[in-house]
């Protein structure tokens, strides 16, 4: 009996120990999980991913590794490494789900369109994680700013996705010929700007999107229309490219006369082959006289009389 009773004890410790060795191995070992890595191509025109596979469970230790591997040269040479070059990362820091990172002050050198698709790629990543909803870009400690000043404040992954679900390699690079006001403001000069856009957007909405954006840094050339406008609708037919604008675009804050603005707007929509001319109207109206000279009435053909 004593030895029956021995054996059953010894056998309890055995099944014991085995318990407790398999719980230190699961612990010792995490289950692996999987993320997107994202990378811009060489000829900046879209992100593409890379699958990356970690044991790492903390938070900012996930955070730090999957921001190290976005500086990683890729293997494939078609893609290049979005946190390299003249992306320097000083910092990160996540505080309520929102990460903050801030960047050194030559990040604001990067082409507009280089600089999306660099953000993109770098929200997509890390918005992976858990505890991250939401990511803001500093140039070291002051906010970035979109081509006309605007704040760009927290990005979610969201925000690079099109109407269709699909990702942001559905955007495209295409170069417009734009007209914007001279030193003076009683001209016109023509410039070309490469800019990466969503494939849902119509390319005439595009124009008229830059033309309010306004001139870039190094374009020699001044806006021509209210920052400040915003876009109802612009659709075409029959030729015709029709524009509606809200009333801010009737309040003139720079310097240039009545027929840059309204020759800004219809000399760079002429410029594409499916417009010969355009109909400007505000909040549907367009029985609007524009700066008490301009009836907006008026379908406006190409003028380059106007242009240096």
């Amino acid at each position: 009996m004593v030895l029956r009773r021995k054996g059953k004890y010894l056998l309890t410790i055995i099944v014991l120990m085995i318990l407790f060795s398999a719980c230190a191995r699961s612990k010792e070992a995490p289950q692996a999980q999987s993320y997107k890595v994202y990378y811009v191509n060489s000829d900046e025109t879209a992100i593409f991913s890379k699958e990356y596979v970690t044991q790492t469970t903390d938070t900012l230790d996930l955070i730090d590794e999957l921001l190290a591997q976005m500086s990683v040269i890729p293997e494939r040479l078609e893609y290049k490494a979005p946190i390299s070059g003249n992306v320097v990362l000083l910092k990160s820091v996540l505080a309520e789900e929102q990460l903050t990172l801030s960047f050194d002050e030559a990040y604001k050198q990067l082409p507009v369109t280089t600089e999306v698709l660099i953000r993109a790629a770098i929200v997509r990543t890390v918005a992976q994680v858990d505890g991250v909803s939401y990511v803001s870009f500093q140039i070291k400690s002051e906010p970035l700013t979109d081509a006309s000043g605007t704040v760009l404040g927290f990005m979610s992954a969201d925000l690079f996705i099109d109407n269709a679900g699909d990702e942001i390699n559905t955007y495209e690079r295409v170069r417009l010929s734009l007209y914007l006001a001279n030193e003076t403001g009683d001209g016109l000069k023509k410039i070309s700007r490469s800019v990466v856009y969503n494939s849902n957007i119509s390319t005439e909405r595009l124009i008229v999107e830059q033309l309010i954006i306004g001139a870039l840094e190094n374009e020699k050339v001044y806006p021509t229309i209210n920052p400040n406008t915003k876009i109802i609708s612009v659709n075409v037919k029959d030729g015709i490219c029709y524009v509606d604008l809200d009333s801010t675009f009737l309040t003139q804050i720079y310097n240039v006369t009545s027929d840059v603005t309204i020759y800004s707007i219809t000399n760079s929509l002429v410029e594409l082959s499916n417009v010969n001319k355009v109909q400007i109207s505000i909040n549907g109206d367009i029985n609007v006289t524009y700066r008490e000279n301009t009836n907006l009435s008026t379908v406006f053909e190409r003028n380059l009389e106007l242009v240096e």
